[in-house]
């Protein structure tokens, strides 16, 4: 299963239930997270601190956090696009030519 979630606050229904599907799956299988967020910043997604904390615990057990610094890779694309240089065309971002 595929799905991608934007960064619109949840309104408190709608984290509650993402709370449930993602207990649902605890220590059932992989789940894999993107995020451009810091755990401490997730509360300003979710509203609810208590609910928060509860959802990240469940996601830091026996996870592998990666952390990378640096620009995106669409925003370097950009970058070099504003900046005279070449733009690429491809079908999607994927990075797949």
């Amino acid at each position: 299963m595929v799905d991608e979630l934007g960064f619109v606050p949840f309104e408190r229904a709608g984290g509650e239930l993402l709370f449930n599907l993602l207990a649902q799956r605890y220590e059932r299988g992989s789940i894999i997270i993107t995020a451009n967020l810091a755990f401490s910043e997730w509360v300003k997604a979710f509203g609810d601190e208590k609910l928060t904390i509860a959802l990240l615990d469940r996601l830091s057990h026996h996870a592998h956090i990666l952390a990378t610094r640096g620009d995106s890779f669409r925003s370097q694309r950009a970058t070099k696009t504003a900046a005279g240089g070449k733009k690429q065309e491809h079908a999607d971002d994927s990075g797949v030519r």
